[in-house]
């Protein structure tokens, strides 16, 4: 490799290193943003005064689906949709509080729950992607690390060629969670919109869908940061191979 390879493979690792660094910040914010989101509109009332539990359920019958079940799981923003088990899980904030974001919470894990009943094309190719992914995200951990090491000591790439491949296939399960998400959403904003013993205001539909639109966000960000780390070790890669 030439004096002007080298420099210029040290401008673009460095370009991706600067890269993560700002998406970081930005993912930061974001979380700070939704979790200050989350905890203002916890603190507004549902009109209907019906609790996260209420709202789920009847999210589910109301699209004909009676094989899910809502219970309360521990954790803070801990909730998510089992398909294996069929079981929407819901963090006690959301299962017991009776606010406009329980409801856009639990509306929106009841968004996958639909999805799943209708067989979303999305949520099914990634459903059928995690047994994969486990096993990438167990490379990741190890074989990056490790095969940066040796390509700087034995010039040994291969190692590092299956570190970034794995890595390749965990930012691309990243961003195929982006529209199922999206459509989750979706799917409860428009549920929300229609049933009026819900929401019984304008205001309640605009924060849920502010609410929302937050928590997406969290996921977009969690996309770029793990593109940007990819990036970022691809550039060891290639550059060495120039």
């Amino acid at each position: 490799m030439d004096h002007l390879s080298l420099i210029t493979g040290y401008i673009s690792i460095g370009s991706a290193w600067f890269l993560m660094i700002v998406i970081a910040i930005v993912s930061f914010i974001v979380q700070l943003r939704f979790k200050s989101k989350f905890k203002q509109y916890s603190e507004i009332p549902l009109s209907s005064t019906l609790s996260g539990q209420a709202v789920a359920e009847k999210m589910l019958h109301d699209n004909g689906i009676y094989d899910v079940q809502v219970t309360s799981d521990e954790g803070e923003l801990a909730d998510y949709y089992n398909p294996e088990t069929k079981t929407i899980n819901l963090s006690p904030d959301v299962f017991y509080s009776r606010s406009v974001a329980s409801a856009a919470v639990a509306a929106h894990e009841c968004g996958h729950a639909v999805q799943h009943a209708k067989a979303y094309s999305w949520l099914s190719f990634r459903s059928a992607l995690v047994p994969v992914i486990n096993v990438a995200s167990t490379l990741t951990q190890w074989t990056l690390f490790i095969g940066v090491m040796l390509l700087f000591f034995t010039h040994n790439l291969f190692v590092l060629a299956i570190g970034v491949a794995a890595l390749a296939l965990v930012t691309a399960f990243s961003f195929i969670t982006l529209p199922v998400e999206f459509d989750a959403s979706h799917r409860a904003l428009a549920w929300l919109n229609n049933n009026y013993t819900v929401m019984q205001t304008t205001g309640e539909h605009k924060q849920a869908k502010d609410a929302l639109w937050w928590a997406a966000m969290t996921y977009v960000v969690a996309a770029l940061s793990s593109l940007a780390t990819l990036l970022y070790y691809a550039s060891f890669l290639f550059n060495r191979r120039t």
